[in-house]
């Protein structure tokens, strides 16, 4: 199972997406190892454009399996912010919280951000799994 960050379903809506990252939105959702949270879901809401974007951001509400945020991953998202600091990184609220979530739920996480790219290096983010990298 691959958690699919808003970063990527950018690409994956807009039509000057990035292909690669369309590419690989579409193989995971056409495998069936697609999964959301619902963290996700609100950054999606927060930045849909036009019925088009809003049609297939419920159709993916409906289809989608969902992770449960709770409140171990929470913890796990404070932990993550702690150690972040600690090493001089300063990453979205959201970002950790997703990451947590994917760790958690011990999935891989697809992205196109640089906050997740910077994550590798902090102990507790290296369990999520086989990250996506767009530019690779």
């Amino acid at each position: 199972m691959v958690l699919i960050d808003t970063s990527a379903w950018i690409h994956a809506l807009r039509p000057d997406g990035d292909p690669k990252v369309k590419a690989r939105v579409a193989a995971l959702l056409e495998s069936g190892q697609a999964v959301t949270c619902a963290m996700i879901r609100l950054e999606l809401w927060n930045g849909a454009r036009g019925e088009h974007e809003k049609r297939v951001i419920r159709d993916l509400e409906r289809t989608l399996p969902d992770l449960d945020i709770t409140r171990e991953v929470w913890r796990s998202a404070y932990m993550l912010a702690q150690t972040a600091r600690k090493g001089g990184k300063s990453i979205p609220a959201t970002d950790l919280l997703i990451a947590a979530c994917a760790r958690h739920h011990g999935v891989a996480l697809a992205h196109d951000d640089t906050h997740f790219a910077a994550m590798p290096s902090i102990p507790e983010v290296t369990s999520t799994g086989d990250s996506y990298d767009p530019s690779s």
